[in-house]
């Protein structure tokens, strides 16, 4: 009786939320302050690696139509579906020619000539913000959760992103003197292009415990010889892009790196781009094992790191408004393992009994 009167409730709840989408739609409010309709988000372009790792945490592969160049996790994104090029070198004619339904994009996507042909097309395009901090990771994952009709999924999910972000602050706590640390996207005729405030390294080297070692602009600039000796780094952090990454070779024998403790330290750290820099599910994760890095000393604190963000289940158990309906008039087919509810059409797990909230 118990399962009846929940599958009861979950029935009636789908039926209210497929009403008021099917009315309304979704209104999301995005990056250019403005509001967004969406009226099916059954067929979606995703440009930005973290919107595509989100809406893969979420369950809504299926859903993808076609991801950008920096959709790097999980490695299937970029293997099984069409790609639309780097996200700020996109063109209009790659995205609308996957005849998305819904297209979400990541702040900062370009360039400028291309958002407003995408803007102008009679596709809802969602720019969603990026603020590089823990409330503005969490809020990016409500509002892609938002744009699907999928509150619930999101609520799990950044709840769980919560939960490692939790457990990182205890782990941070255990810093006791904290390490200057410069990140360099590259060099450029002897030049570092190095990270200031307002970026991605710049929190992620705060989230890991370190200090961010240039602090005097907000952005990527390149410096010179003087600002990298007075800004006195302790180790220089940058990301693996192939055959064009930042080398330890390169830094150690930069003449103002020399006269850094850089050079007689021997630190250089190097880690995947996304992973590092793309603030989505795993960037707790991503600052734990810089801070290991960073403090070789927190191997064993850190060992008590449980990333809850790789391993919920939040793929599943809510509807979606439109479930019943999909793209064509047609209803969602269900993944393996799963079962369509026969009065909203969610795909549920029924063999374990409903979820909801998952």
């Amino acid at each position: 009786m118990t399962i009846c009167r929940t599958l009861a409730l979950l029935a009636l709840s789908c039926l209210l939320q497929i009403g008021t989408a099917t009315a309304e739609g979704i209104t999301v409010h995005d990056a250019r302050d403005r509001d967004v309709v969406i009226d099916d988000p059954s067929r979606i372009v995703s440009i930005g690696g973290a919107i595509t790792e989100i809406l893969y945490a979420l369950g809504f592969e299926d859903r993808i139509a076609g991801v950008d160049a920096t959709s790097l996790y999980p490695p299937a994104a970029l293997r099984e579906k069409p790609d639309v090029g780097y996200m700020r070198q996109l063109s209009p004619e790659g995205v609308l020619g996957l005849h998305p339904s819904l297209v979400l994009a990541v702040q900062g996507s370009g360039p400028k000539e291309t958002m407003d042909v995408l803007e102008a097309a009679k596709v809802p395009l969602v720019l969603v913000p990026e603020t590089f901090s823990e409330a503005g990771l969490v809020e990016k994952i409500r509002l892609v959760g938002h744009a699907m009709g999928a509150e619930p999924r999101a609520a799990c999910l950044a709840t769980a992103v919560e939960n490692d972000l939790a457990q990182l602050r205890t782990l941070r706590a255990k810093v006791t003197k904290p390490v200057r640390v410069m990140f360099v996207m590259s060099m450029l005729n002897g030049r570092a292009l190095a990270a200031g405030r307002k970026t991605a390294a710049d929190e992620i080297i705060q989230l890991a415990g370190g200090v961010n070692a240039i602090d005097g602009y907000d952005g990527y600039k390149p410096v010179n010889d003087e600002a990298i000796v007075a800004a006195k780094p302790d180790v220089v952090l940058s990301i693996d892009r192939g055959k064009d990454s930042l080398t330890s070779e390169a830094v150690f024998a930069h003449p103002a790196f020399a006269l850094t403790p850089v050079a007689a330290n021997k630190a250089f750290i190097s880690m995947e781009g996304l992973y590092l820099l793309g603030f989505g599910p795993r960037t707790a994760t991503a600052a734990r094992d810089l801070s290991v890095k960073l403090y070789p000393a927190l191997a064993p604190e850190a060992g008590n790191f449980k990333p809850a963000a790789l391993t919920a289940n939040c793929r599943q158990g809510a509807c979606w408004p439109g479930a019943a309906r999909g793209r064509n008039n047609a209803a969602p087919v269900c993944r393996r393992g799963l079962r369509r509810h026969s009065l909203c059409s969610a795909c549920l797990q029924c063999s374990q009994g409903p979820r909801w909230p998952p």
